[in-house]
């Protein structure tokens, strides 16, 4: 009967439902909630909003937003390329499936093990480093410094970049060899086919990653605070702080302020990720 085939799907997406409401929803809410409470009384209060939106802390987000466009743009480019080389690679390939399976560990690699290896590797007496400087050429003393922005962008490409790959890859397989055929009887070149045929129908997925990538490089918290102990001012680590019990007098809920500042910038995001996403689809079946 059609009502209790409904009810079976309803069953079935009951526990997916739930663990978004517990994992998601709820904490949404108590942000939300906690954003526009006084620490005082608990009455509303727009405070915790202003002073999220000024200082130090406007600061964090501006720093925030440099590093996330940086990490999502250039490793939206070079992660593209890799994906086409791949893509145009022969599928049995040893060196296709090698990128492949390497992209899908580097993408998952993060927190306190990677930026040990950086520290290890471009720190400041970190082995490359040290080869560096052997051969002439100090990075410390050309102006890199691994614990600052620069160098949060540059340990960020490591996963970016592998995460480009895996997410692009299968827009690029979804082209049909038709559509290249039929271009070619047309008479149109390499260059024709991507201008009118292939670069329109990746471009909505090719965005669609570039925010992906965003979204990953804006809200990750660990690696950069294991590289640089909280010395630079990004908004995950100055809500990380709050959390330690780093709070003046009065601004409690700054830090809440500051995570709610965060989910409206994410959940935007999502909403052009899943507007090109859609598009895309209709093309890339």
């Amino acid at each position: 009967m059609p009502v209790l085939r409904s009810a079976r799907t309803f069953l079935g997406i009951v526990p997916f439902a739930a663990y978004i409401a517990a994992g998601l929803g709820a904490p949404a809410v108590a942000i939300a909630i906690g954003a526009f409470q006084s620490s005082a009384n608990g009455g509303f209060t727009l405070f915790n909003i202003k002073t999220a939106t000024r200082g130090v802390y406007l600061h964090g987000f501006e720093t925030t937003l440099v590093v996330a466009v940086i990490t999502a743009i250039v490793p939206g480019i070079v992660g593209f390329l890799v994906a086409y080389a791949i893509f145009t690679a022969k599928r049995g390939a040893l060196l296709r499936r090698a990128v492949i399976t390497a992209s899908g560990v580097f993408a998952q690699f993060g927190g306190v093990p990677l930026a040990f290896l950086f520290i290890a590797t471009l720190g400041t007496t970190g082995l490359a480093t040290g080869w560096l400087t052997a051969i002439g050429f100090n990075p410390t003393a050309h102006g890199f410094n691994l614990y600052t922005a620069t160098g949060i962008v540059v340990v960020y490409m490591y996963f970016q970049i592998p995460l480009m790959v895996l997410v692009m890859l299968p827009a690029l397989e979804g082209l049909r060899p038709a559509w290249r055929e039929a271009a070619n009887n047309l008479g149109a070149g390499w260059w024709q086919y991507w201008r009118y045929v292939g670069g329109p129908v990746l471009l909505p997925s090719f965005l669609g990653c570039v925010l992906l990538l965003f979204g990953s490089a804006f809200s990750a918290y660990a690696t950069a605070e294991a590289l640089t102990s909280g010395s630079v001012p990004l908004t995950a680590i100055q809500i990380g702080s709050f959390l330690n019990g780093n709070v003046l007098a009065g601004q409690q809920n700054v830090g809440k302020a500051l995570g709610f500042g965060m989910v409206v910038i994410i959940a935007v995001v999502m909403v052009f990720y899943a507007v090109l996403q859609r598009r895309s689809a209709r093309w890339l079946r």
